[in-house]
């Protein structure tokens, strides 16, 4: 039997098991199982792979995409892109691989108008790296918007107005507002900025709508959640799991 599984904290939800659990029922495949595995501290990711001999690939969920970085043997990882949401295990060796950037950048690319020029990110974490990654490729100018002030180029909540939303016509949340069960959390923007050219990428997909679509849709944005994301960047997570190539 192979088992795969995520590593992230808390795990109270996980679109991962649900989908490869359904997946291997669905495709008849018989020597796989899909566990999670919620560990508060990286440090334990020694202790689980020894628990676990039969580990063949893990999924990498908040917040360790990036602190996981220092326990990889290789890394398949685009330069620039220190975050990893993907590992193949192989011969005891840990090699990185980030998934979300395919993920979002092939659910994201049917989305765009050719006034899409301009985006604000919110949120700078692991998930953040990989959108910075794609719209950097995409060539389409952004912004990073977090609580605190980390870089010249980046913008805080309270840096925000009415008009600079208004010139950001992309807007994409990549912060965990909003997640079930806390529905009611929202991102602090001057959603009156918004308008029908804007679109609104959430990369929460439960609930379907977050209340930062919500508050989009109301004002004729169109609106998208990370349900399709999450499937593209499982398919692939899935045959890099099943590659024996070591890159």
């Amino acid at each position: 039997m192979r088992l795969f599984g995520l590593i992230g904290y808390p795990l109270s939800y996980s679109f991962s098991k649900k989908y490869f659990t359904e997946k291997f029922a669905i495709e008849n495949i018989k020597d796989c199982w899909y566990e999670l595995f919620p560990i508060d501290d990286i440090h334990k990711l020694n202790d689980l792979l020894k628990k676990h001999p039969d580990i063949k690939g893990l999924n990498v969920t908040v917040p360790y995409k990036q602190l996981v970085l220092q326990y990889l043997s290789f890394s398949d990882i685009p330069e620039g892109l220190n975050a990893c949401n993907c590992i193949k295990i192989e011969k005891d060796k840990l090699i990185g691989y980030n998934t979300d950037v395919i993920g979002f950048e092939k659910s994201l690319l049917p989305l765009l108008q050719s006034h899409h020029t301009k985006a604000l990110i919110l949120g700078n974490g692991g998930a953040a790296a990989a959108v910075q990654f794609v719209l950097r490729r995409l060539n389409i100018d952004f912004k990073t918007v977090s609580r605190k002030l980390h870089n010249s180029s980046a913008l805080t909540y309270t840096d925000l107005t009415n008009e600079l939303i208004s010139q950001h016509t992309l807007i994409i949340n990549t912060t965990p507002l909003g997640t079930s069960p806390d529905i009611e959390g929202r991102a602090n923007i001057p959603y009156d900025g918004i308008s029908a050219r804007h679109l609104l990428y959430d990369l929460i997909y439960n609930p379907e709508k977050t209340k930062f679509l919500i508050e989009g849709e109301k004002r004729g944005a169109q609106i998208f959640n990370g349900y399709k994301m999450l499937v593209i960047q499982a398919e692939e997570s899935w045959k890099i799991w099943n590659d024996d190539i070591i890159t």
